[in-house]
């Protein structure tokens, strides 16, 4: 649910990266951050507990242009991804935007990708969304790796919905920018069409 600020003249929209705890949201977020220009974003905040790590930060994309005459600020969220903190993977569900699912390609992290991608379709039903009718990309990360599955397993088995998918490798950069563009394009064109 996107946020006007009339004030600022901007729109804000929550993106959150969800996936299997390790699987590369944490890294995804942290390129993003390394690689955008000071003025364009706010302060990385790192929320830790015991074993559990939550980032955030903002950041006004440049290159994305307006929508009559607001800037678009991108409000960016990772999820832990351990299964025992399920209550704070919903809190920071809420009101968002676009969705990225970081799925671990290593072979031995199948089961655990499954789980989260359930857990993740749980969790947007129980606040009444559904993920078929959000802006949502599958990011295939740790690429490198060389005990990774197929595409089409991977596929198969967490992407269902066919929804936009992109091979990463996030402690590089490789295909984290393309992912979030994605994901980014996908939301302002729900904003556009929202507001006619």
């Amino acid at each position: 649910m996107s946020f006007v600020n009339y004030h600022s003249k901007e729109i804000n929209c929550k993106i959150v990266y969800y996936g299997p705890g390790l699987g590369g949201k944490t890294s995804n977020i942290q390129y993003i951050y390394q690689k955008t220009s000071g003025q364009q974003k706010g302060k990385l905040i790192t929320l830790n507990t015991k074993n559990e790590r939550t980032l955030f930060f903002d950041f006004l994309p440049l290159d994305l242009g307006e929508i009559r005459g607001f800037k678009t600020r991108f409000h960016l969220y990772t999820v832990p991804g351990q299964s025992f903190y399920e209550a704070s993977r919903k809190l920071i569900l809420r009101g968002i935007d676009g969705l990225i699912f970081v799925a671990d390609s290593q072979l031995e992290r199948m089961e655990e990708n499954i789980e989260s991608i359930q857990s993740l379709e749980k969790n947007l039903e129980e606040q009444g969304a559904d993920l078929g009718r959000l802006p949502f990309v599958v990011q295939w990360n740790k690429r490198d790796l060389p005990n990774i599955s197929s595409l089409d397993e991977l596929r198969s088995k967490l992407n269902s919905r066919k929804a936009p998918d992109i091979e990463a490798v996030a402690t590089d950069g490789v295909g984290v920018f393309e992912t979030l563009k994605t994901v980014s394009k996908m939301i302002l064109l729900n904003l556009k069409g929202g507001l006619q």
